[in-house]
């Protein structure tokens, strides 16, 4: 539903999936920034997947009223969109930096190719899931099971997509999360997939690849 939009004549990008493992958010964060400035028109397109330990972020349009109580754990203010989320030992993110004028991808196709790639991987496993064009993001039912949050520059993006897996979903309950009071949050585990964060990245690589139209092997490096 969200094709790229490519020329014939433009030769396919090739890009690597990459491993990073459980790394703190901020210097993540600075380091995507750093790629995105250093990279050229000939540099491969890059998703890095990755866990993080416990953090608040806050999108650029986020409101304070709604971090709620974060008591010990960090928050952090970033260049992203939307508003304030949670990430967490047991959730998978997923890091596109990826050449969208090289893709032929608008924004809005690539935030709808994210979705789409995370509920074609879950129907496999006989979850519904589903997109709201008003609140991006995959719901089951009314409950979020994954958020989307992006930043353009220079016609690159970063940030990406965060995946409930098995975690913790209490501190969901510190935030208004993506800024809506009492939104529930829910995991693939309580939804009857017991599956680790690697094994959920394998699965979610191949429909990654096929909705942004990827080149190149959509395998795990590390």
């Amino acid at each position: 539903m969200y094709a790229a939009r490519r020329s014939p004549l433009a030769p396919a990008p090739s890009a690597t999936a990459r491993w990073l493992g459980t790394v703190e958010y901020e210097p993540t964060w600075r380091a995507m920034q750093r790629w995105v400035e250093c990279r050229d028109a000939e540099s491969a397109d890059e998703l890095w997947l990755l866990e993080h330990p416990p953090v608040f972020t806050l999108g650029q349009s986020a409101r304070r009223e709604h971090l709620l109580a974060p008591g010990e754990i960090p928050v952090v203010a970033v260049d992203r969109g939307g508003q304030v989320t949670y990430h967490g030992p047991g959730q998978l993110v997923v890091y596109v930096l990826i050449d969208l004028n090289r893709l032929g991808l608008g924004v809005r196709a690539l935030v709808g190719g994210l979705e789409t790639a995370i509920i074609d991987m879950v129907g496999e496993w006989g979850i519904h899931a589903h997109a709201r064009r008003e609140a991006p993001g995959v719901y089951v039912g009314a409950a979020k099971l994954a958020s989307v949050g992006l930043r353009i520059r220079r016609g690159i993006s970063y940030h990406g997509l965060a995946l409930n897996v098995d975690m913790d979903l209490g501190p969901f309950s510190r935030i208004n999360p993506c800024g809506q009071p009492g939104l529930a949050t829910v995991d693939l585990k309580r939804l009857g997939r017991e599956v680790t964060v690697v094994g959920a990245a394998q699965a979610l690589l191949p429909h990654l690849w096929r909705a942004l139209r990827l080149a190149g092997d959509p395998g795990l490096s590390h």
